[in-house]
């Protein structure tokens, strides 16, 4: 799988723009992609955004950054010389739409699929399993990717935000979920939690 982690210049594909890309081949963790791009000219942005991932208008605006549609083409390269090419990171639909909008605008010949791996799913089961609360708020899920990090042992996704970090952060992560063990070097002073990987007694179902 591809872990991958985009910043952008608000929430919604249609409107807004890819400014960097970040991702990690999980079955070979030492091939790492990293790109910035200006946005595509007319891209909206929301302050918010670039608040979060630092970025300013001067920079996502700058003639001499790679286009968006260089930064995908050489993101679909990338990818190409991967055996398993499924989309992964944390709230993955928000990344993959925003690639697949990027592909579409630039008339790239690319499928990035429908089907996508998501951290949050994957941490949220191990929890379940674990017979540790999940985080709600009303009365739905709340497990943000911090919540995720902590729960395997690791420090927040340091501020501002940055696409390749992420997407380490949230390999890192993958790795432990799935094999109870680090992946990184630069993860290793951060131990597993005790008791990680015990399952726990399955609670009883009412059937009926």
């Amino acid at each position: 799988m591809i872990v991958v982690d985009v910043e952008t210049t608000g929430i919604n594909p249609v409107y807004h723009a890819i400014v960097s890309i970040g991702a990690v081949d999980f079955s070979v963790p030492r091939r790492r992609f990293y790109r910035e791009c200006r946005m595509w000219d007319g891209a909206h942005v929301q302050p918010g955004a670039l608040a979060v991932n630092g970025f300013t208008h001067e920079q996502i605006t700058d003639p001499a950054k790679l286009s968006a549609e260089q930064a995908i083409a050489e993101f679909i390269a990338f990818c190409q010389e991967s055996d398993d090419r499924t989309i992964a990171g944390h709230n993955t639909a928000f990344d993959r739409d925003f690639l697949q909008a990027a592909v579409d605008r630039h008339s790239i010949d690319w499928r990035f699929g429908n089907r996508v791996l998501d951290l949050h799913s994957f941490c949220w089961m191990h929890m379940a399993r674990a017979g540790v609360p999940r985080p709600q708020k009303g009365v739905r899920s709340a497990l943000s990717l911090n919540a995720v990090l902590k729960y395997c042992g690791l420090p927040e996704e340091p501020h501002p935000h940055h696409g390749l970090t992420g997407a380490l952060m949230e390999a890192e992560a993958f790795h432990r979920l799935m094999y109870h063990a680090p992946l990184f070097d630069e993860f290793k002073a951060h131990p597993i939690p005790d008791g990680f990987g015990v399952p726990p007694v399955p609670p009883q179902h009412q059937l009926f």
